[in-house]
């Protein structure tokens, strides 16, 4: 169910494809978003070089780590095994990078990359239906799913809570709301306000969610990714209200030159790998 066709003896699977769909996608919201606020677009093209990449390498980073702690066999170079909040912050890091490099205004970027981002999410996780992954406790619903090997003790003859059906919707809604609130509430936001809500809004699905997941990894019994959500969300949450009572700046955002000069290309010196 999971490879979608062959070129030659290499598998081309359904979960690369759903997650390259959402990539595209993304890419052409940020840039929508980029002209809706007077900055240059190029700079989304440019600036991917260095996100997927670095997302990519989090994200794997964040599931090599989660298998060290259950000890299940893992390679760390291929195989399977993704982790969202390791893509967010690696992609992150790449953002900072870029926009470090670029001298642009990074939370304004930030606000510009998260619609995109919770969008190129909704997309992705179809890939985890094809992987028959990240589902929940058994369901009598009417939408509940079949898994062909589903983690002991349950059984094929069962049905269970599509979780990432739940997520990718809850994600699409998200989508929606940040760009409803980026333009009712513009002249209201700090830069950077959008990236926040979009951390608070994600780290609150997830962590509702994982209570329904039965092969999470756990730390002190309580599911690692609640912990890591809950960490975000307090976190999000203590910088907006600093930054309401101490300034517009948080010592990080600088005065973006985006509008008015196309972004040069990386320097050939050093390739990113995944």
């Amino acid at each position: 169910m999971g490879v979608a066709f062959h070129i030659g003896s290499l598998e081309i699977r359904w979960y690369g494809i759903m997650l390259v769909i959402g990539i595209i996608a993304g890419m052409f919201l940020a840039r929508i978003e980029a002209k809706r606020r007077g900055e240059n677009p190029d700079h989304v093209y440019m600036g991917l070089l260095l996100v997927v990449p670095l997302g990519f390498i989090g994200a794997r980073a964040y599931y090599i780590i989660t298998q060290l702690s259950t000890g299940q066999p893992f390679t760390i170079i291929g195989g399977a095994g993704l982790g969202i909040f390791g893509a967010i912050i690696g992609g992150a890091i790449g953002a900072i990078i870029y926009t470090r490099w670029k001298k642009l205004n990074m939370l304004r970027w930030f606000d510009i990359a998260a619609p995109a981002v919770i969008l190129a999410q909704a997309i992705g996780r179809w890939g985890n239906y094809f992987n028959q992954e990240l589902y929940g406790t058994p369901t009598t619903l009417p939408w509940g799913i079949h898994i062909d090997s589903p983690v002991a003790p349950y059984i094929p003859d069962q049905r269970f809570h599509p979780l990432f059906f739940y997520e990718s919707m809850l994600n699409l809604i998200g989508c929606i709301m940040l760009l409803l609130i980026g333009r009712k509430y513009k002249n209201r936001l700090l830069d950077g306000d959008i990236f926040f809500i979009y951390i608070i809004y994600y780290s609150t699905i997830r962590f509702g969610l994982e209570w329904l997941r039965i092969d999470n990894w756990k730390l002190a019994g309580f599911p690692t990714a609640c912990w890591v959500s809950l960490i975000a969300i307090i976190a999000s949450i203590a910088i907006m209200v600093y930054r309401r009572r101490h300034g517009r700046h948080f010592g990080i955002d600088q005065p973006s030159q985006g509008g008015d000069e196309s972004p040069e290309p990386p320097s050939n010196d050093k390739k990113e790998a995944v």
